[in-house]
């Protein structure tokens, strides 16, 4: 979920917790806080954890709550971690370690030192898009093996890499992008972590219940229709479009903090578009 903000750039924690209270009413089953499109790089610590427990408090036993507490420093993930884990939070999910690059030993010695710290399930979170490296299903497999890393947010298009990890383990599987949701179903994935739920979360969860009672093609006909959705939300670097988006519907989630900046005139004007065809705000006069 994405992490509002006050005009002057601090966390509006009230009206996280109301957004959180909305995508739990419309669709979610649980909210992933301080993830991507929370803006996890721009926050401090100290933010994080107070998200993590306004978030709590404010949806109870009603959602999971996902504390994103990765960066590509294990000694910083495994002591925001323990502490996310020390506040109740239902799991962790853990992002694949960017820039520094590690080989294979350095990936599973990070998420092996998370893992040990935590009474948590982890969730791994693969996006090579961001990262520059991919982690292969190999070696997923062999982190599955670790008891408590249980599942993997898959941002890797290349769905031929999902069904090799299928063939090798039983990890839960998550659609880390909105348009693999639909396709990685057929893998047997637990569900998304998606970005358009902020605006579609009851059509998503109709697609994936759907696709779950056998009815394959009406679940592909609700992706399809999504499909404009999935596009104008990634006109510019996520979560850019998703706050222009919520605002226009007055959620009020106010800017993001630099190095992103909102969405120009011509980009939320293309959005607007989208969101008007699908019904997702009215038109203008």
């Amino acid at each position: 979920m994405v992490t509002a903000f006050h005009e002057d750039g601090t966390v509006n924690y009230d009206g996280t917790a109301r957004l959180a209270r909305y995508l739990v009413d419309n669709g979610s089953d649980g909210l992933v806080v301080s993830g991507t499109t929370g803006e996890s790089p721009t926050l401090t610590d100290d933010e994080k954890l107070n998200l993590f427990k306004v978030v709590l408090e404010a949806v109870g036993d009603r959602a999971t709550v996902v504390a994103g507490t990765g960066s590509n420093d294990t000694a910083h993930s495994v002591a925001l971690t323990e502490k996310a884990s020390e506040l109740g939070v239902d799991g962790v999910l853990v992002v694949t370690p960017y820039y520094n690059k590690p080989p294979v030993a350095g990936i599973m010695a990070h998420f092996n030192a998370i893992a040990e710290v935590t009474d948590k399930p982890v969730i791994i979170y693969n996006i090579p898009g961001r990262c520059s490296i991919n982690i292969e299903p190999e070696t997923l497999a062999e982190l599955y093996a670790i008891d408590n890393i249980i599942a993997v947010k898959q941002a890797n298009a290349d769905l031929e890499q999902t069904k090799r990890l299928t063939e090798l383990c039983d990890m839960g599987l998550y659609a880390g992008n909105d348009d693999m949701l639909f396709p990685m179903l057929q893998y047997g994935a637990w569900g998304g972590i998606c970005v358009a739920s902020h605006l579609a979360g009851p059509q998503m969860k109709e697609m994936v219940e759907l696709y779950r009672a056998g009815k394959h093609d009406e679940a592909r006909r609700v992706d399809e229709s999504l499909r404009p959705l999935y596009q104008g939300l990634f006109i510019t670097a996520n979560p850019i479009m998703v706050k222009a988006a919520l605002n226009m519907q007055g959620h009020d989630v106010g800017g993001l903090r630099l190095p992103l900046v909102r969405a120009d005139a011509g980009e939320q004007t293309r959005l607007r578009r989208v969101l008007e065809q699908l019904s997702l705000v009215a038109q203008e006069a």
